[in-house]
């Protein structure tokens, strides 16, 4: 089935949560080194700072990436490096490898799900209910790339639970801390999360209701979002959402281990 907007309407089981166009981005990455959390002769947990790309991109100014800057700092380490990423404005915790089977081993963790992620993000607004879980299945977007969108019927299966830290304001406006603990790994898939509005399984709008059988967004874009919220008029603002935490098992001695970023806002 060919994916255009005037076979795939605004309704029924597709919704996008920006219909386009996106703003023009200029890439102005932060100086400086990563902040490195922990280091062995296996791996590498550093900071990402906001701003900054996991990998490189197509442009010639794009070659300047956290993995670049890994590679300059451990010029031994051999393999692919990066077994996940994190959107170039998502600050955080990261791991990159250093050798290939390493690399294998994490990456097998990733796509079994045996690691646990925790993110922390400022949303627009004060959210009515303390805790919920969010289930839109998602895919990419054709028509406005590189965004993504939910699809009730061609979407992979994308959950996130959410639990609110803090109802307080962000220069003068009502915003919610959150924290975010993604059960699958979409790209995109936290923003997306926040700023779907709430539709039910056959993409209806169900404005609250209490359907036990509902998948809703919270209708609540994180802050900064130059990506989801259409609406966003300060560019400036970086996107509110960091890694947190991430655990995972070390490849060599099996060992559970769990590491933390600061919050920077």
């Amino acid at each position: 089935m060919n994916d255009t907007r005037s076979q795939q309407p605004e309704s029924g089981n597709i919704r996008r949560v920006n219909q386009g166009p996106l703003p023009e981005m200029v890439y102005c990455p932060p100086t400086g080194i990563p902040t490195i959390l922990h280091e062995d002769d296996h791996f590498v947990i550093v900071d990402k700072q906001s701003g900054l790309l996991t990998v490189p991109g197509i442009a010639p100014e794009k070659k300047d990436c956290l993995r670049s800057r890994i590679e300059d700092l451990f010029p031994l380490a051999t393999g692919p490096i990066t077994c996940h990423r994190l959107d170039m404005s998502t600050s955080g915790v990261m791991i990159l490898t250093l050798d290939p089977n390493t690399h294998r081993n994490l990456s097998r963790q990733f796509e079994q799900r045996k690691v646990q992620k925790r993110y922390v993000a400022l949303l627009e607004g004060h959210l009515e209910h303390d805790e919920g879980t969010i289930n839109c299945p998602m895919r990419k977007d054709m028509d406005v790339r590189p965004l993504m969108l939910v699809d009730y019927i061609q979407g992979k299966p994308s959950v996130t639970h959410y639990t609110v830290l803090a109802r307080e304001t962000f220069e003068g406006n009502p915003v919610t801390r959150v924290e975010f603990e993604p059960h699958t790994g979409r790209t995109h898939q936290l923003r997306v999360h926040a700023a779907h509005p709430l539709i039910t399984t056959v993409g209806e709008d169900t404005m609250g209701t209490n359907d036990p059988a509902e998948t809703a967004g919270l209708g609540a874009p994180i802050v900064g979002d130059e990506m989801y919220n259409p609406n966003a008029q300060d560019t400036t603002t970086r996107l509110m959402l960091h890694a947190s935490m991430l655990t995972i098992y070390h490849p060599i001695t099996g060992k559970q281990m769990t590491f933390k970023a600061p919050i920077p806002f």
